[in-house]
């Protein structure tokens, strides 16, 4: 099958027949559709590009292109996807040179995630005993969780589940 590619094929072609020969049945269908979705950005962004023609430039370019409209490390993996399937392209022969060495990866700046901490607040008072600790390691692993305000809360539901009154702040003077 692949004997059928050769550097004169379009870029997003051989992509196509990379995936369905290495990744088809390897990966779980979340990462397939990632793949698939690589793919379609391809055919948009460079849909005459050939694989001879992916130098150093071309792939910086399809990366910027791509950038314009994407955070950074959604960037990076759009990169370590193509990558992947390039460096099996030049260890075949079809492209003398690997073009995604020193690839610069941009993006747009990282939109800020907000937490909203009364209903997070009322989510963890409906939990069971067990449940709250997980689920208040899950907020805390997140970007931008208040990890101090958790640990609070986690603490004061442990005093009054034992019945033990609430402290008072103490007021600095």
């Amino acid at each position: 099958m692949r004997s059928e590619i050769t550097e004169n094929e379009l870029f997003y072609r051989y992509y196509a027949q990379w995936i369905r020969v290495y990744k088809e049945g390897a990966v779980r269908k979340v990462t397939m559709d990632k793949y698939l979705m690589t793919q379609a950005w391809l055919e948009k962004l460079v849909p005459n590009l050939k694989l001879c023609g992916v130098t150093r430039m071309t792939y910086q370019q399809l990366l910027n292109d791509y950038a314009a409209q994407y955070e950074r490390q959604t960037t990076m993996d759009f990169h370590h996807q193509l990558k992947a399937a390039i460096l099996d392209a030049v260890d075949d022969g079809m492209i003398e040179r690997d073009p995604t060495r020193k690839a610069i990866i941009k993006g747009k700046s990282p939109t800020q995630k907000k937490i909203v901490v009364p209903n997070t607040i009322y989510f963890l008072q409906t939990l069971s005993k067990k449940s709250i600790k997980f689920f208040a390691l899950l907020l805390a692993n997140g970007e931008s969780s208040p990890y101090g305000a958790i640990m609070r809360f986690l603490r004061l539901h442990r005093r009054t589940a034992r019945g033990l009154p609430e402290k008072r702040a103490k007021i600095r003077g």
